[in-house]
């Protein structure tokens, strides 16, 4: 990103921060979803589910915090789709801006948002009985991993939100992704599935990137595993930002 860009950005980007602070029900809703969801499944369902770790909320935790950046993303989604219609798009045009800037204000809140709701995540998990002996590079690791993660979701935002028709459509396209972990080894081991959901379960992204972080957490030695989590994020980061840029340049044009 040249020092033009990341100017405009630097400036775009305090912009879209400023309404998060205003309206910090956002990072709220964002996070009341996922916090629902553990609570329901580590003191209803948790006794009933047997797992190869001593407790519940230590095996779920992972694919709950995928579940908070899909829940996220959808905001990026939705603040694009409002500045697309409420015609800001237009002024920042005839301004001598980046036009790029614009994008990664957004990307860049994304990020910012989501990291925020990851550590009150974290932070509930902890009260309820979550614990890692993970060093230090162990966390980094797992923090780089949720970064690339949300920076793939938050891309596919980008072209949710422009090429939707309604600030419903803008972020319909999140719950595919809120919904994807529950088809993965995030709850339960994929060894208890059916043959044909076992099969999709071990082989979709979710499944890869869930138990490179669980190793992390669990010290225990992550192998090739936490290479094909971190391919699938790049892939799907290449892929949505592609067609991203793509989509804002008919936008603009």
């Amino acid at each position: 990103m040249s020092t033009h860009v990341w100017g405009d950005t630097t400036v775009l980007l305090g912009r879209s921060l400023r309404h998060i602070t205003r309206s910090p029900d956002t990072i709220i809703t964002t996070v009341v979803t996922p916090i629902a969801m553990m609570l329901m499944f580590v003191y209803v369902f948790g006794g009933a589910i047997a797992t190869d770790s001593a407790s519940y909320v230590n095996y779920m935790l992972p694919g709950i915090l995928l579940i908070t950046v899909a829940s996220g993303v959808a905001y990026t989604a939705l603040r694009l789709f409002t500045d697309l219609k409420s015609g800001i798009f237009e002024r920042f045009q005839s301004l001598p801006i980046a036009r790029s800037g614009v994008l990664w204000a957004h990307v860049v809140t994304s990020v910012v948002a989501n990291l925020v709701s990851l550590v009150i995540v974290v932070g509930v998990a902890l009260l309820m009985g979550f614990r890692s002996g993970a060093g230090v590079l162990a966390w980094l690791a797992v923090t780089g991993i949720l970064l690339l993660f949300t920076l793939a979701l938050t891309w596919i935002a980008v072209v949710a939100g422009l090429g939707a028709k309604s600030a419903e459509g803008g972020s319909a396209f999140s719950y595919p992704l809120i919904f994807l972990p529950f088809l993965s080894s995030a709850f339960v081991p994929t060894a208890t599935m059916p043959g044909p959901v076992r099969a999709f379960a071990e082989h979709q992204p979710v499944t890869s990137i869930v138990n490179a972080i669980r190793d992390l957490f669990a010290q225990r030695p992550v192998g090739n595993g936490i290479w094909v989590a971190l391919a699938w994020c790049a892939g799907i980061l290449v892929v949505a930002y592609v067609f991203a840029v793509l989509g804002y340049r008919r936008k603009i044009s």
